[in-house]
């Protein structure tokens, strides 16, 4: 029986995943908004499906990681959005009519957008 890097090399896969898909999520919701979650859902399924074509081990879990982490990620642009509108995130001003005229986030944005027009 020898040593096996499988488990460390998918766990570290994983983690890398996960990594890169916090900032894509952030940025999507930034420039697309909610309706982004059509993209994460379509790339989900295709990597899903994929997956399954994949004999190596290791690809194919992978693959099914980054396939999850697209349908996790559709949850998380539904999130971000009341993030922005708490004002924990910034607000992308050309899409400031999506939010509700009451939210921090808008507000904040339009105290900004008053300074720097004075």
């Amino acid at each position: 029986m020898g040593i096996s890097f499988n488990g460390i090399v998918i766990g570290l896969a994983t983690f890398f995943t996960i990594g890169c898909f916090h900032p894509l999520v952030i940025k999507a919701e930034y420039y697309l908004g909610t309706k982004s979650w059509v993209g994460f859902m379509i790339f989900g399924v295709v990597s899903l499906i994929w997956s399954l074509f994949i004999e190596n081990i290791i690809g194919a879990s992978i693959v099914g990681v980054v396939g999850f982490s697209c349908f996790w990620s559709i949850l998380e642009v539904f999130q971000q959005k009341g993030r922005v509108e708490r004002g924990w995130f910034p607000m992308n001003p050309e899409r400031k009519d999506e939010y509700p005229p009451d939210c921090e986030g808008r507000r904040m944005l339009d105290a900004k957008q008053t300074r720097s027009a004075e």
